[in-house]
């Protein structure tokens, strides 16, 4: 039988890595809570169906950990947080991610505490602040996963509106205003493994909001930022004032940039601040055109940021120049007047889009990112109010399974 060459293609197949015939593909969830009902819903952002609903004890904020495998949903009034298995699963491969996708589910793990507020998570571990009790406990997220809720306790003096953020072995946990304790609290203390405190008192005075962007964490104080990092004998703590230029104002809602190291905070009701504390002029303010309602950052499009103001738009906000950059008109106007907790949009970004929630239509709004124009809405019953994205992209394998 006479030799055949193989042909060009399909020398060209046989060279292809075998995962190279994995699927490529992009999965995004959003977790919507009722403003009035105690209800989660998980939503197919690119069809726009209900996954699933969940009944809870009551409304519900929610947060996402980077593992992207929960929604935890802290309901203060009630004593809970509910955990939600997101169903999205990313498995890291360095070259590539596989992403593996189940069933978003109600786990039957509940964290109760007295008046849980704070959720902060750091160093694959998170951290809840109970202000009933001035208690924090730090909770290791994968045993979490697999239904142990042990955790640490760390104990402060007063019940207070506090915040605890684990640092490896350590925490770092807010002082109560000790001449009144429904004040804001007044600096943090280091705490080592075994809750003991380690080196002197921060002060932070009317300390409020925290975040982390890259190695760097920071918490806002009336002024100026605390900084703190990962040092060879524990935290290493620094101070960041507003300095002598600014306006009258201070940061109270802090989020962490990623893509680079900064900030975004607001700066009073109607500008926002963007931080770099590695830059001379740490603190840029932008000025709104009306009061902030809720900001995100993006972290596909790392130099952009979103802040939603109470005229109804979205604004595109470009990091890099600390300018607006873009205008999206929404909703209708939703005023920043009234008690804090009154139903209003939020913002969450989700890969390569935007959902923004209108809780007086029963609406998601959603933006794609790169054009800044709205596509579409889904439809959601009740009063969407508060949205967390999940997911991301990686390979899906059907049969084909490598170890």
């Amino acid at each position: 039988m006479r030799y055949v060459p193989p042909t060009l293609a399909a020398l060209a197949v046989l060279a292809i890595p075998a995962s190279a015939f994995a699927e490529e593909e992009v999965a995004w969830r959003l977790f919507v809570a009722d403003h009035d009902q105690p209800r989660v819903r998980a939503i197919d952002l690119e069809s726009g169906a209900t996954l699933d609903s969940f009944a809870i004890d009551g409304p519900a904020t929610l947060y996402a950990t980077k593992g992207k495998r929960a929604v935890y949903a802290v309901q203060g009034e009630q004593n809970r947080v509910a955990i939600i298995a997101s169903g999205v699963e990313i498995e890291d491969h360095g070259d590539h991610g596989d992403l593996k996708l189940g069933e978003p589910a109600l786990t039957d793990a509940v964290l109760t505490g007295e008046r849980p507020v704070h959720f902060v998570e750091h160093d694959d571990q998170f951290a809840i602040f109970y202000d009933g009790g001035g208690t924090a406990r730090i909770y290791p997220e994968a045993a979490v996963l697999k239904g142990d809720t042990a955790f640490r306790e760390v104990h402060t003096s007063a019940p207070h509106h506090g915040v605890a953020v684990p640092m490896e072995d350590y925490t770092l946990v807010t002082q109560p205003n000790e001449a009144d304790p429904k004040a804001l609290p007044t600096g943090i203390w280091v705490l080592d493994a075994a809750g003991e405190k380690l080196g002197d008192f921060h002060p932070c005075p009317d300390l409020h909001g925290e975040a982390t962007s890259g190695n760097l964490l920071a918490i806002a104080c009336g002024t100026g930022l605390l900084l703190a990092k990962e040092g060879a004998s524990g935290p290493q703590i620094e101070f960041l004032s507003y300095g002598a230029d600014l306006p009258p104002g201070k940061v109270t809602t802090l989020l962490g940039g990623s893509g680079f190291q900064y900030f975004l905070g607001n700066y009073g009701a109607d500008r926002v601040a963007v931080i770099d504390p590695s830059a001379t002029d740490a603190f840029r303010l932008v000025t709104l055109p009306t009061r902030r309602v809720h900001f995100a950052v993006d972290p596909e499009q790392p130099k952009f940021a979103y802040v939603f103001t109470e005229d109804g738009n979205l604004l595109q906000l470009d990091i890099l120049s600390a300018a607006i950059t873009g205008t999206l008109h929404l909703t209708e106007p939703y005023s920043m007047d009234g008690e804090w907790n009154l139903p209003r949009p939020r913002v969450a970004v989700a890969g390569g889009e935007i959902a923004v929630t209108d809780p007086f239509k029963g609406l998601i709004h959603v933006i794609d990112a790169k054009a800044f124009a709205k596509t579409r809405e889904i439809a959601v019953e009740g009063r969407p109010y508060n949205i967390v994205a999940v997911g991301g992209a990686g390979e899906t394998h059907g049969h084909h399974h490598h170890h």
